[in-house]
């Protein structure tokens, strides 16, 4: 890798104070491109787990800047994501690309988004609000609802838990359905949980239901049925889209109807076109098995379509 300046930063979103890193190749003098890199589900810091590394350090190989955040209310960050709407979190995105365009030693122009997972639907929705987006990379983003792309995980999760009868499967299935028709009823949380005492915590439900609180329910309830046709068929830019062919948490082939549908909407601007890689044998994180990193074709084809955006 070439000389780096690697330092933390802060900036702000109204009240709420962002932290993250600021990774800056050194070129002489001379301006880079940049990438903002937006996290997935729940409280992702500014690695992503251990998903964003590599892929920061491949950026920077390519003469990218490369800045990510810890999301509200995780690690350095004020706030509370758990408090906030998609939206929200779009507009946090959103403040993350004015601060990199603000650096010296970036082209404010070239600066762009992307985004994992659920990272990719904050990443959409920024970029839809604004007309000065050169580009936006999603990663395993689902086109589907968070409530129809949670329960083809959860249907997934179900069958690889050993001894689990069709029987169970159905119980489990069956209260999740009840449990988002809940959400949409605003059912508060005891309510909620309510009807998974009244089921008997059938198995396996703890995938999906172990870590969630009060606050966390109302997250889930406002986000449930986010639509992402609307922001895909708003794009006035450039759009990457990468899936893994053995993703156990997004329904990729329904993904790609969406996303094949958007483009063929008659008010999607001409600019805004649509790539879209499947790597074969790749999962969520577009990792082959028994590898710990992204396959390297995945870098590769990243960096070929960044440098001809």
């Amino acid at each position: 890798m070439e000389s780096v300046d690697v330092r933390d930063v802060c900036f702000v979103n109204g009240s709420v104070r962002l932290a993250g890193v600021l990774a800056v190749p050194r070129r002489g003098g001379v301006a880079c491109a940049g990438v903002v890199l937006v996290g997935g589900s729940g409280p992702s810091d500014r690695d992503n787990d251990t998903f964003f590394p590599p892929l920061r350090r491949h950026l920077l190989d390519a003469g990218i800047a490369v800045l990510s955040y810890d999301k509200r209310g995780v690690g350095g960050s004020s706030g509370d994501w758990r408090t906030a709407t998609l939206t929200d979190l779009a507009t946090d995105a959103t403040a993350a690309v004015d601060f990199l365009r603000s650096r010296p030693e970036v082209r404010s122009e070239a600066v762009g988004l992307f985004g994992h997972s659920e990272g990719g639907w904050v990443v959409l929705r920024a970029s839809t609000a604004r007309d000065d987006m050169p580009w936006v990379v999603t990663n395993s983003c689902p086109g589907v609802s968070p409530a129809v792309q949670e329960r083809y995980a959860l249907a997934n999760r179900l069958r690889e838990v050993p001894l689990s009868s069709q029987s169970d499967i159905g119980r489990t299935l069956d209260l999740y359905d009840r449990l988002i028709e809940a959400g949409r009823c605003d059912a508060d949380f005891a309510t909620a949980v309510q009807l998974v005492d009244a089921a008997g915590s059938p198995p396996g439900l703890a995938y999906y239901w172990a870590d969630i609180d009060e606050r966390l329910w109302g997250f889930l309830k406002r986000k449930q049925d986010h639509d992402p046709t609307g922001d895909l068929c708003g794009l006035r830019c450039p759009h990457l889209a990468f899936f893994g062919s053995e993703d156990r948490l997004v329904p990729v082939a329904d993904s790609l109807r969406v996303f094949g549908a958007s483009v063929c909407h008659p008010a999607r601007p001409r600019r805004a076109t649509l790539t879209v890689e499947v790597l074969p044998r790749a999962d969520h994180r577009l990792q082959l098995p028994g590898a710990t990193e992204p396959a390297p074709e995945y870098f590769d084809t990243l960096t070929r379509w960044l440098r001809r955006n």
